[in-house]
């Protein structure tokens, strides 16, 4: 952190002791860039409801596209993206991709969210 000065400030003045040991403990600007990244992906209401789906448990697109009820290219868009984002993973059984949920962070990230808004 940049040296700290002694200046007033419209609040009174900077409370030096408390700057100085919060410094170390508050996110930087790569972590807060990361986090506004997710919070796009997470800003799509199509994404959203694919995590919806997806919370109900695996899903190949066919069940997804019916749930969602959005065109196949849609929804592969939006998988694309969730998956770049690392919210969602995949497996192939045959000639289908199954999609599940990342984990359980990913559940954690929706069902708090679904709680403020419901608040």
């Amino acid at each position: 952190m940049a040296e700290i000065k002694n200046e007033h400030r419209e609040c009174g003045g900077m409370n030096i002791e408390k700057v100085k040991m919060l410094e170390n403990e508050i996110h930087g600007a790569e972590e807060a860039y990361e986090l506004s990244e997710l919070f796009k992906v997470l800003g799509d209401s199509t994404r959203l409801r694919i995590l919806f789906t997806l919370e109900k448990g695996e899903m190949c697109v066919c069940d997804i596209v019916e749930l969602v009820d959005v065109t196949q290219s849609a929804v592969s868009h939006q998988l694309r993206v969730l998956k770049q984002a690392r919210l969602i993973k995949y497996r192939r059984e045959g000639k289908s991709v199954i999609y599940s949920i990342a984990d359980d962070h990913v559940k954690t990230i929706i069902d708090m969210a679904l709680e403020h808004v419901n608040e």
